[in-house]
């Protein structure tokens, strides 16, 4: 199997002048993009980075950031990308619990978030200089194999993801090589992605949607276009990006934000030049109920998968008049395949409604130090080969006569918020950090559009305690997108008859429990 990197080094080699990368009025063509992966991949395997070997890299989003991603797997390590804007204590658990021995950084970042590494850091200032890399010769880096870098394999650790964990810590998942170049070269092919795409950057660093937004459309020889993060989450300042860049992919938007755009004034206007648009991350139903996929021109695509099985597992074409009465999530992709499991652990017929079961050549390793959980949820696969493995994913659904999976909700309390996987548990494990919360329970709800956000519901002494001071508890801690909406001060928590906490008695209010809000 071509490595995604081998798609890249072939267009530097065929149009060495490409743009890859573009960012405010710079751009990077395909020859200084693959020589810079060199440059810093030999940097970093003689400084210890390399086959097995975890390499976090705390960076801003932009050119650097794409490099470093690059030149750790081209110097046979594997990375795990962190969003530096996230609170230092969950940055400092995921670089525990992926193991990481070295970290690439500059040297203010390295200074301000103080992340635990074993081995080498690496400061960008050091290599480049506050300027970042001079230009290098044509010739660098794009004839064959690069003298002194490691062979890899497909079984090589390729990079590192985390999904929300129920014991307060995030879940450190381990994806192989073979699934990410497999999962990229399919939506290269699949979405027919080229040299005429022009793809935006929009998920942040960190999640692995960014692996999408920036590596797909390079090994189609398209360009990527990386905007400032405050840009992105403006209406009129997106609009603007897609404008000036002449942006007609998105690979990686929610639900939630294609909602947000379709309401804005002139929408159909403005996304007028998006060839493709893919979602993921929530149901996609509360968008096509509201109507709203007329102001999308182009091919809007569906995805769905966890970042157990390397992204995404299975896709749907939504076409231009599609059904609002069903979150149809479509068909598996390349090297994927997906059996719905019933109580029996016997695959039901179409129609019946069963647990998702994802198996093939992207389902990860497993969860790292966390043998049992693994176990749990990867699982023997009896229609793979020997040995094989498949993700129960606690996702509902049932196949319809044409094999297109719709999907029914989760079957245990993970929920996803504006395209993240959420345990509440973890939430509530960090409000009960707080001097004064006593007990607490976090719910999800929808909102009149369909909208999923999270409620906290609290026991304490919390009558002087607001809701902002709360909240800025919980922000040392964990990311936005794990924010309660609302903080429900309740006497006690209402439970059921095993002692357990009620969350049906909860949900919507708590009706039957009386609030205090301040």
């Amino acid at each position: 199997m071509v490595s995604f990197l081998d798609a890249i080094r072939a267009h530097a080699v065929r149009t060495p002048e490409a743009v890859a990368l573009r960012t405010g009025s710079t751009s990077l063509s395909y020859r200084r993009l693959d020589a810079r992966i060199d440059r810093l991949a030999h940097a970093l395997t003689t400084r210890g980075v390399g086959r097995e070997k975890v390499c976090a890299i705390a960076l801003e989003p932009g050119p650097e950031s794409v490099v470093a991603v690059a030149a750790v797997l081209r110097a046979g390590g594997a990375f795990l990308t962190l969003d530096v804007t996230q609170p230092q204590p969950r940055l400092a658990a995921m670089v525990h619990s992926a193991g990481a021995t070295s970290l690439l950084t500059r040297r203010t970042l390295r200074q301000t978030l103080s992340l635990p590494v074993d081995g080498p850091v690496v400061e960008l200032d050091e290599l480049y200089g506050p300027e970042g890399p001079d230009d290098v010769d044509a010739s660098d880096g794009v004839h064959g194999t690069p003298d002194g870098l490691p062979e890899v394999s497909g079984r090589q650790l390729a990079y590192v993801s985390h999904t929300s964990g129920s014991t307060g810590s995030p879940n450190a998942v381990l994806i192989e090589r073979a699934g990410l170049d497999s999962y990229l070269g399919f939506i290269a092919r699949d979405y027919g992605l080229g040299p005429h795409t022009v793809a935006l950057q929009v998920a942040p660093l960190g999640y692995d949607a960014s692996i999408r937004d920036t590596f797909a459309p390079l090994v189609a020889g398209g360009t990527v276009v990386l905007a400032e993060r405050s840009t992105l989450l403006r209406a009129d300042s997106f609009a603007e990006t897609l404008r000036e860049y002449g942006v007609n992919t998105l690979l990686s938007v929610t639900p939630s934000f294609l909602t947000f755009l379709s309401q804005q004034d002139r929408a159909g206007e403005r996304l007028s030049g998006l060839r493709l648009v893919v979602s993921s991350g929530e149901s996609l139903l509360p968008f096509l109920s509201s109507g709203a996929r007329r102001v999308l021109p182009g091919d809007l695509v569906n995805q769905y998968g966890p970042s157990e099985c390397t992204m995404t597992a299975t896709r749907y074409a939504v076409p231009s008049e599609p059904e609002t009465t069903a979150d149809l999530v479509g068909t598996p992709v390349d090297g994927m395949t997906a059996r719905l499991i019933g109580p029996d652990e016997r695959e039901v017929p179409p129609g019946e409604t069963g647990e998702i079961a994802l198996g093939g050549i992207g389902v990860a390793r497993g969860y790292r130090g966390l043998p049992a959980l693994t176990a749990d949820r990867f699982r023997p696969d009896p229609g793979g080969p020997p040995g094989a493995r498949a993700f129960r994913t606690g996702d509902l659904a049932r196949s319809r006569p044409d094999g297109v999976l719709e999907y029914l909700g989760r079957s245990d309390r993970q929920v996803k918020i504006r395209g993240y996987r959420v345990d509440p548990a973890e939430i509530e494990g960090v409000l009960l950090g707080h001097p004064r919360v006593t007990g607490t329970v976090v719910t999800a709800e929808p909102d009149d559009q369909g909208r999923v956000f999270l409620y906290a519901h609290v026991t304490g002494d919390l009558d002087t305690v607001t809701d902002a001071e709360l909240r800025r508890h919980l922000a040392g801690f964990l990311p936005t997108h794990m924010m309660p909406r609302r903080f429900h001060r309740i006497e006690r928590l209402p439970t059921t008859r095993t002692g357990k906490a009620d969350r049906a008695a909860l949900r919507g209010g708590g009706p039957s429990f009386p609030g205090r809000t301040p």
